[in-house]
């Protein structure tokens, strides 16, 4: 890239000179032609004012000025060279100036300026003037030298101030293919540096915000990932409980424990289902949700796994609002909390729904001994020897991607609500 732009500026240089140039050149040239002829002119007008009066007095012989030099010559009106230097016999511009009037013209390799003598009417003389074309030509040659050389100068000053800026141009671009290359590393902190140049700056923008969108939506894949190892942990722990249960002789009842197991892959699947609905890819639009549907499956799924461990299941509904949420999102919330409830919580667990202002609330508490407020049981990762920790993060996060708010009310007994909007502005 650096090279091409050199190029197109020196190219773009020497055109632009040569335009400029070439018909200087000639102008220069022409200049030249034209000053040699004035100076001709100049030189035979003081040569024939000065043998005017010589031809006026016959007795006198004329005294050409610059005949010795050979640059001029004396007429007579019939055209013979008198005195001073020229061809013998009066040539074209000569004979053009009997009319008395100067001329001038090229004989050959040389300017020729002719004077004519005239004194009243007569006509006594004409003073021819020359010199070879190569005089003029030589100044001409010698200014054009000097304006090669300024072309060249300016050539050269192109292709530097070229190269310094392709190099501005290019550095950037060159940042930007590392920046490109580390992020298909796998390196989506990268972000590429300023330049100044607006065009380029903001393909250095767009290239920070794909590379922060790749990374979120890779962080967003692998938190997904722990959440459905998670979610599938508690329902796969059950499963393998019931089925080894099942194995224990003798007097076990199987059909219960067939059915049983059944329930518990049908959870299963439940929760696989709303964890791919609640991924980048297939998120749920909010609507209006059916508490009473919902609760009606909370307690076919979990009243049998309390049930096991000889504990109850109280669910007591006491709103009749319908929030706006996703559904798959509210029962993984609910189910996050019930598994939390199971694993850390004492005697019957209870699901409540109840009007809370603008809000429709589901309370979910145990009988406990309770938990420290001052530890942050929504940290994801958060371990306390308690086990708290990714379940309950994912429970806040997508609350709050539905607009709600899931908090713990109240440390003793344990009991968390969450908070979702009923007229769906979130």
């Amino acid at each position: 890239m650096r090279r091409r732009i050199v190029t197109l500026a020196v190219v773009a240089g020497i055109l632009a000179i040569s335009l400029f140039g070439i018909p200087s050149a000639v102008a220069v040239a022409h200049y030249f032609v034209q000053d040699e002829r004035a100076e001709l002119e100049r030189a035979a007008d003081s040569a024939a004012l000065s043998v005017a009066d010589d031809l006026t007095d016959v007795t006198r012989v004329p005294v050409l000025p610059g005949a010795a030099e050979g640059t001029a010559g004396l007429y007579t009106p019939s055209g013979r060279l008198v005195t001073g230097t020229g061809p013998a016999t009066a040539d074209t511009v000569v004979l053009e100036a009997r009319d008395g009037r100067v001329t001038n013209g090229d004989n050959g390799d040389e300017l020729v300026v002719a004077v004519p003598i005239v004194h009243g009417s007569t006509l006594l003389g004409i003073v021819r003037a020359a010199t070879p074309h190569t005089e003029a030509y030589q100044r001409a040659a010698l200014t054009w030298l000097a304006m090669a050389g300024l072309a060249g100068a300016a050539v050269v000053a192109t292709w530097l101030v070229a190269r310094r800026f392709a190099a501005r141009l290019a550095r950037p671009l060159e940042d930007l293919s590392a920046a490109a290359a580390r992020l298909g590393e796998g390196d989506f902190t990268v972000r590429a540096a300023r330049s100044g140049i607006p065009e380029i700056d903001q393909v250095a923008r767009t290239l920070g915000k794909t590379a922060e969108r790749i990374g979120e939506t890779l962080d967003r894949e692998r938190a997904l990932s722990a959440d459905a190892s998670h979610q599938l942990r508690t329902p796969l722990t059950g499963l393998r409980l019931q089925l080894e249960a099942a194995l224990d002789p003798p007097g076990q009842d199987l059909l219960a424990a067939v059915g049983a197991a059944i329930t518990t892959t049908d959870r299963l699947e439940t929760t696989i289902d709303d964890l791919l609905a609640l991924s980048a890819h297939r998120r749920e639009p909010r609507s209006a949700l059916d508490p009473g549907q919902l609760l009606d499956e909370v307690r076919q799924s979990w009243h049998g796994l309390l049930a096991s461990r000889g504990r109850a299941l109280r669910i007591t509904p006491t709103s009749t609002a319908r929030p706006h949420a996703a559904e798959a999102a509210v029962r993984q919330i609910i189910s996050v909390l019930l598994d939390n409830a199971i694993t850390h919580g004492t005697g019957t667990v209870t699901v409540t729904t109840r009007d809370s202002g603008t809000a429709f609330a589901i309370d979910v508490a145990d009988e406990g001994s309770g938990v420290d407020q001052e530890l942050d049981l929504f940290a994801r990762g958060h371990s306390s020897g308690d086990g708290h920790g990714i379940g309950l993060a994912l429970a806040r996060s997508l609350a709050e991607a539905e607009g709600g708010r899931l908090r713990l009310s109240t440390p003793t007994p344990v009991t968390f609500t969450l908070w979702l909007p009923v007229n769906g502005d979130g």
